[in-house]
């Protein structure tokens, strides 16, 4: 559907996020970013997602300087609190009770940037989910699929985990790991990709 123009790396680990790419039809090489990735003192959950979205990209844009970058992190608040990704299985039940029954925040920050020339952009988009209330045995049961101990929330939507939604308000792929819209825009406008058969003219494909 979409092709590069440029060459794009995705600095990101996340199978999800890679999906999304491959299934876009775009040419990409994925290259994970490693830096610290804690909340500091005061920040927001938004502020967070934010800035380490900019530092994913920049630790890897600094490799390679004339490459454009694409980065996400997404974060699940329930208010002012950070859910992270579980360290254990205790704590991913315990996250689970803690939004049952409730509304919560899932924000997923992208960058897209590249070192030289310099350009740096990073969005956000915020989504609601509601959880649907659940006792501690269901929790329990959830959390021993082990699905959920390599995600924000100790939940994953796109598996298992839809069964706790009793509804969203707004974009589910950015639950998943990537607005896609909104990237797709800003790669757009940046002149990274183009759409793939379009009309003559405007496409190489059509001479």
């Amino acid at each position: 559907m979409y092709r590069n123009i440029d060459e794009l790396i995705l600095a990101s680990a996340s199978p999800r996020r890679r999906r999304f790419l491959d299934d876009l039809g775009l040419s990409f090489r994925v290259e994970a970013a490693s830096i610290v990735e804690e909340p500091q003192a005061g920040e927001s959950p938004s502020q967070f997602v934010c800035r380490m979205a900019l530092e994913k990209a920049r630790a890897v844009s600094v490799k390679h300087p004339q490459t454009w970058v694409v980065s996400g992190d997404t974060v699940v608040s329930l208010g002012e609190r950070i859910l992270g990704k579980p360290r254990h299985f205790e704590e991913a039940v315990a996250m689970l009770l803690a939004l049952s029954g409730r509304e919560h925040l899932v924000e997923t920050a992208f960058c897209v940037c590249r070192r030289r020339p310099r350009v740096e952009v990073v969005r956000s988009v915020v989504t609601r989910v509601r959880f649907a209330p659940f006792d501690e045995a269901t929790a329990r049961a959830y959390a021993a699929t082990d699905e959920c101990l390599d995600k924000a929330g100790a939940y994953g939507i796109q598996g298992r985990g839809a069964v706790l939604v009793r509804s969203i308000d707004g974009s589910s792929s950015n639950v998943v790991g990537l607005p896609l819209w909104e990237l797709l825009e800003t790669l757009l406008a940046q002149g990274v990709i183009r759409l793939a058969g379009g009309a003559p003219g405007k496409d190489s494909d059509g001479g």
